[in-house]
Protein backbone atom coordinates (compact mmCIF):
# COMPACT_ATOMS: atom_id res chain seq x y z
CA UNK A 1 0.00 0.00 0.00
CA UNK A 2 1.59 3.80 -1.04
CA UNK A 3 0.30 6.39 0.71
CA UNK A 4 1.61 9.51 -0.20
CA UNK A 5 -0.02 12.45 0.85
CA UNK A 6 0.05 12.37 5.30
CA UNK A 7 0.77 15.09 7.68
CA UNK A 8 2.90 15.57 11.03
CA UNK A 9 2.93 17.51 13.99
CA UNK A 10 5.24 19.93 12.12
CA UNK A 11 2.11 21.18 10.09
CA UNK A 12 -1.23 20.16 10.85
CA UNK A 13 -1.10 16.37 12.20
CA UNK A 14 -1.29 15.39 15.50
CA UNK A 15 1.37 12.49 15.55
CA UNK A 16 5.32 12.97 15.87
CA UNK A 17 6.98 11.47 12.20
CA UNK A 18 7.92 8.62 14.71
CA UNK A 19 4.38 8.20 15.85
CA UNK A 20 3.27 8.48 12.06
CA UNK A 21 5.46 6.08 10.70
CA UNK A 22 4.68 3.54 13.09
CA UNK A 23 0.88 3.53 12.82
CA UNK A 24 1.23 3.05 8.72
CA UNK A 25 3.60 0.07 9.64
CA UNK A 26 0.66 -1.28 12.03
CA UNK A 27 -1.93 -0.24 9.01
CA UNK A 28 0.05 -2.28 6.53
CA UNK A 29 1.50 0.39 4.40
CA UNK A 30 4.67 0.29 2.84
CA UNK A 31 5.08 3.45 1.52
CA UNK A 32 4.74 6.66 2.85
CA UNK A 33 4.63 10.27 1.54
CA UNK A 34 5.23 12.86 4.66
CA UNK A 35 4.53 16.31 3.03
CA UNK A 36 3.77 18.54 5.78
CA UNK A 37 2.83 22.46 4.74
CA UNK A 38 5.41 24.13 3.61
CA UNK A 39 8.01 22.64 5.99
CA UNK A 40 10.40 19.64 5.85
CA UNK A 41 11.30 20.14 9.23
CA UNK A 42 10.02 16.50 10.56
CA UNK A 43 11.99 14.66 7.60
CA UNK A 44 15.00 14.09 10.04
CA UNK A 45 13.02 11.98 12.22
CA UNK A 46 11.23 10.21 9.84
CA UNK A 47 14.29 9.09 7.74
CA UNK A 48 15.13 7.10 11.20
CA UNK A 49 11.61 5.94 12.10
CA UNK A 50 11.09 4.81 8.27
CA UNK A 51 14.19 2.52 8.88
CA UNK A 52 13.03 0.99 12.52
CA UNK A 53 9.62 0.73 11.31
CA UNK A 54 10.32 -1.16 7.68
CA UNK A 55 8.61 1.16 5.74
CA UNK A 56 9.73 3.14 2.65
CA UNK A 57 9.81 6.96 2.61
CA UNK A 58 9.08 9.81 -0.07
CA UNK A 59 9.85 12.86 1.56
CA UNK A 60 7.89 15.61 -0.09
CA UNK A 61 6.12 19.54 0.85
CA UNK A 62 2.70 20.73 0.43
CA UNK A 63 3.09 24.37 -0.42
CA UNK A 64 0.82 26.72 -0.23
CA UNK A 65 0.24 28.47 -3.49
CA UNK A 66 -3.02 30.92 -5.09
CA UNK A 67 -3.85 30.86 -9.49
CA UNK A 68 -6.15 33.60 -10.04
CA UNK A 69 -7.77 34.06 -6.67
CA UNK A 70 -8.16 30.14 -5.53
CA UNK A 71 -6.23 28.32 -3.37
CA UNK A 72 -4.17 25.42 -4.69
CA UNK A 73 -1.62 22.98 -3.01
CA UNK A 74 1.13 21.52 -4.72
CA UNK A 75 2.55 18.24 -3.62
CA UNK A 76 6.48 18.35 -3.42
CA UNK A 77 8.27 15.18 -3.66
CA UNK A 78 11.95 14.31 -2.99
CA UNK A 79 12.86 17.70 -3.99
CA UNK A 80 16.67 18.84 -2.67
CA UNK A 81 16.02 21.54 0.23
CA UNK A 82 19.37 22.72 0.58
CA UNK A 83 19.74 26.14 -0.81
CA UNK A 84 16.94 25.89 -2.97
CA UNK A 85 14.56 29.05 -3.74
CA UNK A 86 11.74 26.57 -2.72
CA UNK A 87 13.22 26.86 0.26
CA UNK A 88 13.37 30.28 0.87
CA UNK A 89 9.99 30.85 -0.37
CA UNK A 90 8.63 27.95 1.90
CA UNK A 91 10.33 29.86 4.76
CA UNK A 92 8.72 33.42 3.81
CA UNK A 93 5.11 31.43 3.87
CA UNK A 94 5.77 29.83 6.86
CA UNK A 95 6.53 33.70 8.39
CA UNK A 96 3.00 34.99 6.45
CA UNK A 97 1.19 31.64 8.15
CA UNK A 98 1.77 33.60 11.72
CA UNK A 99 0.76 36.63 10.63
CA UNK A 100 -2.36 35.87 9.46
CA UNK A 101 -3.06 33.42 11.52
CA UNK A 102 -3.01 36.10 14.46
CA UNK A 103 -4.93 38.43 12.34
CA UNK A 104 -7.32 35.61 12.09
CA UNK A 105 -7.26 35.38 16.01
CA UNK A 106 -7.72 38.60 16.61
CA UNK A 107 -11.11 38.76 14.73
CA UNK A 108 -12.56 35.88 16.54
CA UNK A 109 -11.27 37.54 20.05
CA UNK A 110 -14.08 40.08 19.53
CA UNK A 111 -16.57 37.41 19.60
CA UNK A 112 -15.73 34.40 21.22
CA UNK A 113 -13.38 33.88 24.76
CA UNK A 114 -10.03 32.61 22.10
CA UNK A 115 -7.07 34.64 22.48
CA UNK A 116 -3.31 34.02 20.47
CA UNK A 117 -2.15 32.08 23.75
CA UNK A 118 -4.69 29.59 23.43
CA UNK A 119 -3.17 28.43 19.88
CA UNK A 120 0.28 28.60 20.54
CA UNK A 121 -0.96 25.86 22.88
CA UNK A 122 -1.68 23.43 19.81
CA UNK A 123 1.39 24.74 18.38
CA UNK A 124 4.34 21.74 18.51
CA UNK A 125 7.91 23.26 18.69
CA UNK A 126 9.49 23.59 15.18
CA UNK A 127 5.42 23.44 13.32
CA UNK A 128 4.13 25.43 10.59
CA UNK A 129 1.72 27.33 12.32
CA UNK A 130 -2.04 27.75 10.47
CA UNK A 131 -5.88 27.59 10.48
CA UNK A 132 -5.77 23.92 12.12
CA UNK A 133 -4.50 24.95 15.40
CA UNK A 134 -7.07 27.84 15.46
CA UNK A 135 -9.50 24.79 15.24
CA UNK A 136 -8.08 22.80 17.77
CA UNK A 137 -7.94 26.16 20.21
CA UNK A 138 -11.57 26.82 19.30
CA UNK A 139 -12.45 22.80 20.31
CA UNK A 140 -10.18 23.17 23.52
CA UNK A 141 -12.59 26.70 24.57
CA UNK A 142 -15.59 24.82 23.64
CA UNK A 143 -16.02 26.92 20.46
CA UNK A 144 -16.84 24.07 18.46
CA UNK A 145 -17.50 20.60 18.81
CA UNK A 146 -14.31 19.24 16.60
CA UNK A 147 -11.45 20.76 13.73
CA UNK A 148 -14.28 19.58 10.53
CA UNK A 149 -17.18 22.38 12.25
CA UNK A 150 -14.10 24.91 12.84
CA UNK A 151 -13.63 24.65 9.63
CA UNK A 152 -17.13 24.73 8.41
CA UNK A 153 -18.04 27.55 10.03
CA UNK A 154 -15.78 30.31 11.73
CA UNK A 155 -12.54 29.48 9.80
CA UNK A 156 -14.39 29.05 6.42
CA UNK A 157 -13.51 31.21 3.32
CA UNK A 158 -16.82 32.59 3.34
CA UNK A 159 -16.37 33.54 7.64
CA UNK A 160 -16.01 36.98 8.46
CA UNK A 161 -13.02 36.29 9.92
CA UNK A 162 -11.06 34.83 7.53
CA UNK A 163 -8.03 36.22 6.10
CA UNK A 164 -6.09 35.52 2.90
CA UNK A 165 -2.21 34.62 3.28
CA UNK A 166 0.19 35.74 0.28
CA UNK A 167 1.57 32.84 -1.34
CA UNK A 168 3.20 31.80 -4.73
CA UNK A 169 1.10 30.91 -7.71
CA UNK A 170 1.20 26.99 -8.77
CA UNK A 171 3.45 27.69 -11.57
CA UNK A 172 5.94 29.56 -9.81
CA UNK A 173 6.01 26.59 -7.59
CA UNK A 174 5.91 24.11 -10.31
CA UNK A 175 9.31 25.65 -11.61
CA UNK A 176 10.91 25.63 -7.67
CA UNK A 177 10.25 22.43 -7.36
CA UNK A 178 11.68 21.14 -10.64
CA UNK A 179 14.66 23.29 -10.06
CA UNK A 180 15.14 21.07 -6.63
CA UNK A 181 15.10 17.99 -8.49
CA UNK A 182 11.52 17.53 -6.94
CA UNK A 183 8.48 16.05 -8.87
CA UNK A 184 5.29 18.35 -9.02
CA UNK A 185 1.81 17.06 -8.22
CA UNK A 186 -1.58 18.67 -7.39
CA UNK A 187 -3.07 18.00 -4.62
CA UNK A 188 -6.82 17.40 -4.74
CA UNK A 189 -7.62 19.13 -7.68
CA UNK A 190 -11.40 18.86 -7.60
CA UNK A 191 -11.83 19.54 -3.20
CA UNK A 192 -14.75 21.88 -4.12
CA UNK A 193 -16.47 20.89 -0.87
CA UNK A 194 -13.17 23.35 0.43
CA UNK A 195 -13.73 26.33 -1.54
CA UNK A 196 -13.70 27.45 -5.76
CA UNK A 197 -11.90 25.48 -7.28
CA UNK A 198 -9.37 25.95 -10.66
CA UNK A 199 -11.21 26.22 -13.58
CA UNK A 200 -10.60 23.46 -17.12
CA UNK A 201 -8.97 26.59 -18.30
CA UNK A 202 -6.72 27.43 -15.66
CA UNK A 203 -6.20 23.61 -15.08
CA UNK A 204 -4.66 23.00 -18.31
CA UNK A 205 -2.53 26.41 -18.13
CA UNK A 206 -0.92 24.75 -14.95
CA UNK A 207 -0.55 21.40 -17.22
CA UNK A 208 1.28 23.20 -19.63
CA UNK A 209 3.77 25.23 -16.79
CA UNK A 210 5.40 21.69 -16.53
CA UNK A 211 3.25 19.99 -13.58
CA UNK A 212 3.74 16.60 -13.29
CA UNK A 213 0.43 14.86 -11.63
CA UNK A 214 -2.39 14.85 -10.18
CA UNK A 215 -3.55 13.69 -6.95
CA UNK A 216 -7.11 12.20 -8.16
CA UNK A 217 -8.13 9.50 -5.73
CA UNK A 218 -8.55 12.09 -2.41
CA UNK A 219 -11.78 11.75 -0.49
CA UNK A 220 -12.47 15.45 -1.60
CA UNK A 221 -12.60 14.85 -5.27
CA UNK A 222 -16.31 13.95 -6.40
CA UNK A 223 -16.57 11.08 -8.30
CA UNK A 224 -17.41 12.39 -10.87
CA UNK A 225 -14.76 14.53 -11.49
CA UNK A 226 -12.40 12.20 -10.74
CA UNK A 227 -13.08 10.52 -14.22
CA UNK A 228 -12.70 14.16 -15.88
CA UNK A 229 -9.46 14.53 -14.35
CA UNK A 230 -8.47 10.55 -15.27
CA UNK A 231 -8.91 11.44 -18.57
CA UNK A 232 -7.05 14.85 -18.51
CA UNK A 233 -4.01 13.10 -16.87
CA UNK A 234 -4.56 10.51 -20.07
CA UNK A 235 -4.16 13.58 -22.57
CA UNK A 236 -1.28 15.09 -20.91
CA UNK A 237 0.92 12.19 -20.09
CA UNK A 238 0.39 12.97 -16.41
CA UNK A 239 1.08 11.04 -13.19
CA UNK A 240 -1.98 9.66 -11.31
CA UNK A 241 -1.60 9.38 -7.22
CA UNK A 242 -4.14 8.69 -4.48
CA UNK A 243 -3.83 9.66 -0.99
CA UNK A 244 -5.13 9.75 2.53
CA UNK A 245 -4.60 13.44 2.95
CA UNK A 246 -4.16 12.07 6.98
CA UNK A 247 -4.10 13.90 9.93
CA UNK A 248 -4.14 11.76 12.92
CA UNK A 249 -7.11 12.84 15.00
CA UNK A 250 -7.40 16.10 13.10
CA UNK A 251 -9.01 14.59 10.34
CA UNK A 252 -11.57 11.62 9.77
CA UNK A 253 -9.84 10.55 6.61
CA UNK A 254 -7.75 7.31 7.40
CA UNK A 255 -4.08 6.03 6.75
CA UNK A 256 -4.53 4.35 2.89
CA UNK A 257 -7.77 5.06 2.46
CA UNK A 258 -6.29 6.67 -1.19
CA UNK A 259 -3.59 4.96 -2.92
CA UNK A 260 -1.16 5.13 -5.60
CA UNK A 261 0.22 2.41 -8.04
CA UNK A 262 3.15 0.87 -8.13
CA UNK A 263 3.72 2.17 -11.34
CA UNK A 264 3.17 5.75 -10.93
CA UNK A 265 5.29 5.69 -7.87
CA UNK A 266 8.10 4.52 -10.04
CA UNK A 267 7.19 7.12 -12.05
CA UNK A 268 7.46 9.77 -9.33
CA UNK A 269 11.06 8.38 -8.71
CA UNK A 270 12.35 8.20 -12.30
CA UNK A 271 11.66 11.95 -12.76
CA UNK A 272 13.07 12.81 -9.14
CA UNK A 273 16.80 13.88 -9.21
CA UNK A 274 16.87 15.47 -5.68
CA UNK A 275 16.72 13.14 -2.78
CA UNK A 276 16.35 9.46 -2.75
CA UNK A 277 13.63 7.24 -1.76
CA UNK A 278 14.16 5.88 2.07
CA UNK A 279 14.23 2.19 2.33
Amino acid sequence: MIDLHTHSAFSDGTQTPEELLAQASDAGVTTLGLTDHDTVAGWSEAVQAARIHGVQLVRGMEVSCRFQGVSVHMLSYLHNPDGARLTDQTEEIRKARVTRTRKIVDLLSADFPIAWEHVCEHVGEGATVGRPHIADALVHQGITRDRSEAFATLLHRDSPYYVSMPVISPIEAIDMIHEAGGVAVFAHPAASSRGQVVTDAGMRTIIEAGLDGLEIDHRDNPLAERQKLRELAQEYGLIITGSSDYHGAGKPNQLAENTTSPHMLERILERAHGVDLVV
